[in-house]
């Protein structure tokens, strides 16, 4: 049941609201207008041909998202992570993209961080009046360092959140380098960012509910960046996942099939390269297919930045 409510619970917006209304993210869409009197069948139909607009506003932003990769590209090639920050789902998807990175692509927990404004308990249960809060947004990046190396990724379908904007402006403050992603045309001088992702999905089915198709392209979004940056940092080998940190049985089968299918060597053979490697999958590759020893195959990993591409052209295994 919900909480009950009397006429103290409601109280006027904090702050100028005048303009929400002509957000597109705030509009109502004409083509859902009846949905309270469909089928579920029907909502099926008509929620699925909504979300099919959403991949393309995301492809008319393919510019800007190429910038925001070579830009976290260079921020990690010099050390520097990637700080998501956003408030309800904003936040949750950035988080989850985050927490995503280490067990895919073998990268440090720290390189990739998701910032939600009310905290991590945010994540589980809803503090929308936490989105308020400008100088929360600062003081996040504060106490966990953020400084010239770093990047901060604000994500506010709506374009306005205080908290993000907050912790943009402190971001730039700071000489860390910003992206902003937004599904509104946001005043672009008014948010300090460096790059500017806008996938316009439109009005949501139901109004105002970014979770839905300003979620999904915010979910695109993210895992374009992330999944671009670690593979050009050399952690993807074809297309196989070769720096997956093998931590439950799922993950350590998929790491003896990746060797099989590149190298021919049988399960059992896979299983026991993989294991003389210190259970990694790149090193192994390198092992089997230049026949070097662990040291040697991780000496040329090392002067191949990591890759095992131009491991292999050093070590003769291409």
């Amino acid at each position: 049941m919900p909480p009950e409510r009397d006429d103290r619970d409601f109280r006027p917006p904090s702050r100028d609201m005048s303009g929400m209304g002509l957000l597109l993210t705030e509009q109502r869409n004409p083509r859902t207008r009846g949905i309270d009197a469909m089928s579920a069948e029907e909502l099926v139909e008509l929620i699925n041909s909504e979300d099919r607009t959403v991949p393309d506003a995301v492809r008319r932003e393919g510019p800007a998202i190429a910038q925001a990769i070579e830009l976290v590209l260079d921020r990690f090639r010099t050390g520097g992570r990637l700080f998501y920050v956003g408030a309800g789902t904003s936040g949750r998807l950035g988080v989850l993209d985050a927490a995503e990175c280490p067990p895919t692509f073998g990268s440090d927990p720290e390189m990739v961080q998701g910032l939600i404004a009310g905290g991590h308990g945010a994540l589980v249960r809803a503090r929308e009046g936490a989105e308020d809060r400008r100088e929360d947004g600062a003081r996040d990046l504060a106490e966990n360092g953020v400084g010239n190396l770093d990047v901060v990724f604000g994500i506010a379908t709506s374009g306005v959140t205080p908290y993000v904007i907050g912790a943009l402006g402190e971001a730039r403050r700071l000489g860390a380098a910003t992206v902003f992603l937004s599904c509104a045309r946001a005043d672009q001088e008014a948010v300090p960012a460096d790059v500017t992702i806008t996938p316009l999905v439109g009005p949501e089915v139901v109004t105002g509910s970014t979770r839905m198709k300003a979620g999904t392209a915010t979910k695109l979004v993210l895992n374009t960046v992330t999944t671009s940056a670690m593979i050009l940092l050399g952690k993807v080998y074809e297309n196989l996942m070769v720096d997956l940190v093998a931590t439950c049985d799922k993950l350590r089968d998929r790491a003896c099939r990746i060797l099989m299918e590149v190298t021919g060597v049988d399960y059992e053979g896979a299983a026991d390269v993989i294991g003389r490697a210190g259970g990694s999958v790149k090193i192994a590759l390198v092992m089997q297919m230049s026949d070097l020893d662990r040291e040697g195959a991780e000496t040329v990993l090392g002067e191949s930045g990591g890759s095992v591409r131009r491991a292999l052209e050093r070590g003769g295994g291409a």
